[in-house]
């Protein structure tokens, strides 16, 4: 009895550390996704990078068990996908990927030792984040457009550029993403303390103070949105102005796309959702904020991605410094 149950539990056992990898890949999806609350994107993205490489590991080395991958065919992928012109960020991220990984099979009793300690990621040049000039920010805001187009102002008199022009303001108040936005709900707004609640990546919350005056904005969206549609999705702060759906990522980075290019807003080339988050940021570097507090209101788990704004304070110093003084 003792020996056939150890056999069996070899079997299982043996079944376990030679399990597909395409399966393995699912199991640790699960994981991250069930147990460590990774954000919907964060799960696709994990599963396309193992399953990438999975598919280059199962064509260049056959049917390798997990536990007989090695550094050396990790690198021969990453040296790979650089060949095909992929840039060192990305190539970074799929590291990431893996690292999580097999860190995850090493728990497992998978690997007895992750090969990830002998990959060496590529150096990442760093770019400063692109953001829009304060008077730039001043035009939206004051919704009077700085080109003449077909009109004086910037956003309609009707619905839907009261939508518009609250999803610039929202942005640009508060600082929060794409994703954010779209699925803040009615009542994270807390009138009585000026004040949003952001569930952000991974689930962590965070309270973000607003002004009056955007909560006034709020306050007479809502009203309006109740008067011009008939039905809307319920629960959500913004909906589609015309068929009262929540929102979907594409129409609002075509919408801000729209908006800074026509009325030539900003000089950049990348004109997203996302500029007007390093916006925030950065106009509150250069207005003296405590990178701390800029840390928490972005939502960021570590300084190191909040101190890329210093950086842009630094330059205004050196333009204003150079504008200034006369030994410049």
């Amino acid at each position: 009895m003792i020996v056939r149950l150890f056999n069996n539990f070899t079997i299982i056992n043996l079944f376990v550390l030679n399990e597909p990898l395409y399966s393995l890949a699912e199991r640790f999806i699960s994981y991250i996704q069930l147990e460590k609350r990774y954000s919907a994107h964060t799960c696709i993205a994990y599963r396309n990078d193992l399953l990438q490489f999975f598919d280059y590991i199962t064509a260049s080395y056959s049917n390798t068990p997990v536990g007989d991958i090695s550094h050396v065919m990790i690198r021969s992928w990453l040296a790979h996908l650089m060949e095909d012109a992929m840039t060192a960020k990305s190539v970074n991220r799929k590291i990431s990927t893996l690292k999580s990984f097999f860190k995850y099979c090493l728990r497992q009793g998978l690997v007895k030792q992750s090969p990830m300690v002998k990959v060496i990621a590529p150096k990442i040049s760093r770019r400063l984040p692109g953001y829009i000039e304060e008077k730039g920010m001043r035009a939206l805001e004051d919704n009077i457009s700085p080109v003449s187009v077909s009109s004086l102002h910037i956003f309609a008199d009707d619905f839907e550029g009261t939508t518009h022009r609250l999803i610039f303001e929202i942005f640009y108040q508060t600082g929060i993403r794409l994703s954010e936005l779209i699925a803040l709900p009615e009542f994270r707004v807390d009138r009585s303390n000026l004040s949003v609640k952001v569930m952000g990546k991974g689930g962590k919350e965070r309270i973000i103070p607003i002004s009056e005056r955007l909560l006034s904005q709020i306050a007479v969206y809502m009203e309006q949105k109740r008067v011009h549609l008939e039905e809307f999705e319920s629960g959500v702060l913004l909906v589609h102005p015309h068929t009262g759906q929540r929102l979907y990522p594409k129409y609002v980075y075509l919408m801000v796309r729209k908006y800074l290019t026509e009325h030539q807003i900003t000089t950049l080339k990348k004109k997203s959702p996302h500029i007007l988050r390093h916006t925030f940021a950065t106009h509150l570097a250069n207005n003296g904020a405590d990178l701390n507090a800029i840390k928490e209101l972005l939502g960021h788990s570590s300084l190191a991605a909040t101190q890329v704004y210093t950086h842009n304070t630094i330059e205004q110093l050196k333009k204003v410094y150079k504008q200034a003084h006369p030994k410049a």
